[in-house]
């Protein structure tokens, strides 16, 4: 793989702004209460991330892969993390 000043900019740019997801992932973890989260937030972010990442293997860009890879995740575990929460707060 030929990496260049374009790789190393989409990889920073992925950086940035997969780390917005880690405050609220923290606060979440540490609170045990996401009832001020919506479902469709982290819902629609995991889709079109998912398809970001199907563009990126298409184009075998491994900066749009990782960056996707890594907010896919974040967002299904924030949507695993209010479902598990959300339903002890009911109990």
């Amino acid at each position: 793989m030929d990496y260049d000043i374009f790789t190393f900019l989409g990889f920073t740019a992925g950086i940035v702004t997969s780390l917005g997801f880690i405050p609220q992932l923290i606060r979440g973890y540490r609170t045990k209460k996401l009832h001020d989260v919506s479902y469709w937030m982290p819902l629609v972010l995991a889709l079109g991330m998912l398809l970001w990442l199907f563009y990126g293997f298409i184009r075998n860009d491994i900066a749009i892969i990782a960056a996707n890879t890594f907010g896919v995740s974040c967002n299904i575990l924030l949507i695993g993390m209010k479902r598990c929460y959300s339903t002890r707060d009911d109990s």
